[in-house]
């Protein structure tokens, strides 16, 4: 048996999920900016309280590990790791973009081509991305990067396959890459807690855990604060 707290913070969704042995029992969550900090606990407490669980009764948390957000990570990392702390529970860290695979894999039910190959993407300002390529049984095939979409983006690719773009770095695409047969953009996906949930489970299952103490963000790229005027 598997309680898995599920938390989902690395873009502007901010999202948090219960799963017992790979079946959700129940999710909350929100797509604003800047408000994680204010609801990601409150959400914790609604999921167990309409469950009628305790925190004790939690048998692991998983967290979305970055790429993401700078702010989004720190918030919903440190949630994670302050209850692990707390309840002495194991730490298990999916990455963003193949749990958003995951969750076009298992949301489309079978409906995508066999050879599609899907791209999650998430915005990191101007025309660059956060992104990586996956088959649609999971596996990766292009590694996690920081790309800048320009009319040769996934050129290789884009030549001998049909190519899904989905997330909120996904629109960067559609004017550039939009007059290619092979592009496809996905409106309106959401990064969601409840995606962690395959991969959470097989990590536990396999005893797959994070250091609770010295786990940090996969931020990709080092973070760069904005310059104050007249600087």
């Amino acid at each position: 048996m598997a309680l898995i707290l599920q938390i989902e913070t690395s873009t502007t969704s901010c999202s948090v999920a219960l799963a017992k042995d790979g079946h959700v029992l129940g999710f909350k969550e929100v797509n604003q900016r800047n408000i994680h900090a204010e609801v990601i606990t409150l959400f914790i407490e609604e999921l167990l309280a309409a469950g009628e669980l305790k925190y004790k009764d939690l048998d692991a948390i998983a967290v979305s590990s970055g790429p993401g957000s700078y702010t989004g990570l720190r918030i919903g990392i440190s949630t994670a790791k302050g209850l692990c702390f707390a309840l002495d529970k194991p730490l298990i860290a999916v990455e963003t973009l193949q749990a958003m695979a995951y969750g076009v894999i298992n949301s489309e039910n079978g409906n995508l081509d066999k050879d599609t190959l899907l791209c999650p993407m998430i915005d990191a300002r101007r025309m660059e991305v956060f992104t990586a390529v996956f088959r649609i049984d999971g596996n990766k095939i292009n590694p996690t990067s920081a790309e800048i979409i320009d009319p040769d983006s996934f050129k290789e690719l884009l030549a001998t396959n049909k190519m899904l773009f989905f997330g909120d770095g996904a629109e960067k695409c559609q004017e550039v890459l939009g007059d290619n047969p092979n592009v496809q953009i996905m409106p309106g996906f959401t990064n969601s807690a409840v995606y962690l949930t395959q991969l959470a489970l097989e990590k536990f299952r396999n005893k797959d855990f994070e250091d609770v103490a010295y786990f940090e963000p996969y931020y990709l790229k080092d973070f760069i604060a904005g310059k104050k005027k007249g600087s």
